[in-house]
């Protein structure tokens, strides 16, 4: 018999989340196709959800995640900012690096 542990770890500021594993997707989502509301409509959430997610981010983190240029002729857009993408890439760090650790934890005890 194999066993494992299941863990989901997030980031905090202040008491408050800044990321965890849906604002992350979304956070790729959105740098995959350059809006909002696709990136919504792809993880099947409401273009509201996405947004107040977004804005909460936005609001704990040093600078902005994303850019956001208004609708027109050929539509509105978002951009994942230098900063937003290394939020990603850290958050990715360390969910990998917890599970490596949980890994060896569970294969070092004997259940």
């Amino acid at each position: 018999m194999r066993y494992t542990i299941k863990s989901r770890i997030w980031i905090e500021a202040d008491g408050h989340i800044l990321l965890g594993e849906g604002r992350i997707s979304l956070l790729k989502a959105i740098g995959q196709t350059g809006s909002l509301s696709k990136a919504a409509k792809s993880l099947n959430m409401s273009y509201k959800k996405a947004w107040s997610l977004i804005d909460a981010v936005n609001a704990r983190a040093k600078t902005p995640v994303i850019t956001t240029s208004i609708g027109g002729k050929g539509g509105g857009g978002a951009e994942l900012t230098d900063y937003g993408k290394s939020l990603i890439n850290a958050f990715e760090t360390i969910n990998k690096n917890c599970w490596k650790f949980l890994d060896k934890q569970i294969a070092e005890t004997q259940l």
